[in-house]
């Protein structure tokens, strides 16, 4: 019999991802719940619709009344992926990010706490860990929480609820931490997907600051794989890392999509750096490989490339 999944935040990028991966597999019947706000898009999640054992529920997790309408049956696993996430917007306003981040997550334990779910993975962020200097080696599941701005604030909180019920009330929860994803259906405000799509149009594309911030890129389909590995072989109590292995500044990944896409570095324009903005993420991801067997299969130079040929084929419908 196939086990019950339920994914909250399917119509996000991750999550939508995410879904389509596992529907490939044909192991899975899945439950996706989302709120449907700016962050997600139910054309993400369309083509799903005819899917056997597929179902869709708006909904909204900071919301105890709508998950109500969620747990009619019991679950054999929950993946949150549910989350506010750009942290600009959480500079400017960090209301939503406490409500579904936190509270949301709350929500979620309690449904675990009450029976309704056998297990539950935390989807959560490498920003939770803090800034690295530019020589430092990379996270360990063992580097302390030092988040630097509201959202990254918001997920470690989430995390550190998650490792509480586990401690207090033995539940068979685990954590996940990814790098910087890219890949196809990602909101075109994010870093990626707008040097892209500006890049197409010929518009301006800001670079914060000297542009010499270190990201460790994973491609999207990279990060659903792992998760995959977590839920079927991950052990409760643990939290994996997750990275691609593919540290770049800001500057070297605008230079090589302007360069495959054919187009003038005069596109620059450098803008008054972010509040708060880290120096350097990067992943150690030695556990999940030798635990669990993973590792990334895409490089950069293929991810992005796969992706700009996603957002020019989106461009044309």
């Amino acid at each position: 019999m196939k086990k019950h999944l339920l994914i909250t935040g399917g119509a996000g990028f991750i999550g939508a991802n995410f879904i389509s991966h596992l529907l490939e597999s044909n192991k899975y019947k899945i439950t996706n719940i989302d709120s449907l706000s700016y962050a997600s898009n139910y054309e993400n999640i369309r083509h799903f619709e005819n899917s056997p054992g597929y179902r869709f529920i708006k909904c909204d997790i900071s919301n105890v009344e709508d998950l109500k309408n969620v747990f009619d049956l019991e679950y054999d696993a929950l993946i949150n992926f549910a989350a506010e996430s750009h942290v600009d917007r959480s500079i400017k306003d960090a209301t939503p990010f406490i409500k579904t981040n936190i509270i949301g997550t709350f929500n979620l334990l309690q449904a675990v706490l009450a029976g309704k779910v056998k297990k539950l993975i935390q989807i959560s962020t490498d920003e939770v860990y803090g800034s690295l200097h530019p020589t430092d080696l990379p996270f360990t599941e063992n580097t302390p929480l030092a988040p630097n701005n509201p959202y990254s604030a918001s997920k470690a909180s989430a995390d550190l609820l998650v490792r509480s019920y586990f401690k207090t009330h033995k539940l068979p929860l685990i954590i996940t931490r990814c790098s910087n994803n890219y890949g196809p259906l990602q909101n075109t405000e994010k870093f990626i997907p707008k040097i892209i799509t500006n890049a197409m149009n010929n518009i301006d594309i800001p670079l914060y600051g000297d542009g010499l911030n270190i990201r460790d890129w994973i491609y999207v389909k990279d990060h659903c794989r792992a998760i995959q590995l977590v839920l079927e072989k991950g052990i409760p109590g643990e939290i994996y890392n997750i990275g691609g292995s593919e540290e770049k500044t800001n500057w070297e990944v605008i230079l090589m999509i302007l360069k495959k896409l054919g187009k003038d570095k005069k596109l620059i324009q450098r803008v008054k750096d972010r509040k708060g903005h880290d120096r350097k993420y990067a992943m150690d991801s030695t556990k999940i490989a030798t635990e669990l067997g993973w590792k990334p299969i895409f490089s950069f130079s293929e991810g992005i490339q796969k992706t700009i040929e996603w957002y020019k084929q989106k461009e044309h419908e």
